[in-house]
């Protein structure tokens, strides 16, 4: 889920939601959608969810409790989703995978042995983003008016591509990564409570003198998604063995090390597969109605429990001046 070692290295700032008022964010969808599933999971009963055919709709409870926050705040929320995996991040699936079903086991254990808390924080850990889920968080953000694309690889990468390109106010997601693939400014802790935090490329540059490929190569030293960093390489190290050796591949003859796919992996962050064919409609006409008989009535979420999500939502919409909803 990016380097969270770039954190020791990030210019970041606190940014008042109110502050935001206007903008326009790309949000890695992927990566606000699993943060929402698994807090629900965690926190929720499973009746709540499940539908009586089985089928899991966790992602529907984080949208109506997560979404408000923009309405309320007037900032318009783009949604990238995930296209085609990336190669080189095939081994970091296989790892998230094989995780996820050691804690399916745990989880099972758990409830065996009655210790329904235990198991929840488990069962927390196994969501995945399924086609269901995908497919149901789509046909809601569509009754919303809520805009969002499909990114021919990297969301994030897609995502900070859209922020440079001056379509989007700012990237947003909670991936440090976020910095290598070249976003500007780049929202974190649009999931939790409180204000949000803004990481700012330029400012991080300046603080380390060091150009943006430089940052990449600190990064790729330190370790991301798509490979292992060198032991030994903290960010502070990283950083001055760039300054000290003029790049990444100085760096790897001067410390007899080495990183798979090293040329790959810079070129992935300096060149992503990343899309023009967009198109972001900021002036959003929600359908409040259709969007609540969605959630309630055909996937079976009780009325109490996103009754607040949609009220934010209406009473937002009216302060803003869009009455377009019935």
């Amino acid at each position: 889920m990016g380097n969270a070692a770039l954190r020791e290295l990030a210019a970041i700032r606190e940014v008042p939601f109110d502050d935001l008022s206007g903008a326009v964010v790309a949000i890695d969808a992927h990566n606000w959608l699993y943060r929402y599933l698994t807090t629900t999971v965690k926190w929720t009963a499973s009746g709540v969810y499940t539908t009586n055919e089985g089928i899991e709709v966790a992602n529907l409870l984080g949208l109506v409790q997560g979404l408000p926050k923009f309405f309320e705040a007037d900032i318009v929320p783009a949604f990238v989703f995930d296209g085609v995996v990336t190669d080189l991040k095939s081994e970091e699936i296989d790892d998230r995978r094989a995780a996820k079903e050691r804690a399916k086991a745990e989880a099972r254990s758990a409830r065996e042995r009655g210790d329904r808390i235990e198991a929840a924080r488990l069962e927390a850990r196994t969501q995945s983003l399924t086609d269901e889920i995908q497919r149901t968080t789509r046909e809601l953000l569509d009754l919303l008016d809520v805009p969002y694309l499909d990114a021919p690889a990297e969301g994030e990468a897609q995502a900070a591509h859209m922020a440079k390109a001056g379509d989007v106010n700012y990237a947003g997601t909670e991936d440090y990564d976020a910095l290598l693939f070249g976003s500007p400014l780049t929202l974190r802790g649009l999931t939790s409570k409180g204000d949000p935090e803004c990481m700012d490329l330029e400012a991080t540059l300046d603080r380390h003198g060091l150009s943006r490929e430089g940052l990449v190569d600190v990064g790729i030293l330190c370790g991301t998604d798509f490979n292992e960093g060198v032991r030994g390489m903290g960010p502070k190290t990283a950083v001055k063995a760039i300054r000290e050796h003029g790049d990444l591949f100085g760096v790897l003859e001067a410390e007899n090390a080495t990183v798979p796919d090293a040329e790959a992996v810079r070129e992935l962050f300096l060149d992503p597969d990343v899309t023009d064919e967009y198109e972001v409609d900021t002036d959003l006409d929600p359908d409040i109605d259709a969007a609540r008989a969605y959630v309630i009535d055909e996937w079976e979420i009780p009325a109490e429990e996103v009754a607040r999500g949609f009220e934010r939502i209406e009473e937002s919409v009216a302060q803003t001046g869009l009455d377009q909803w019935t």
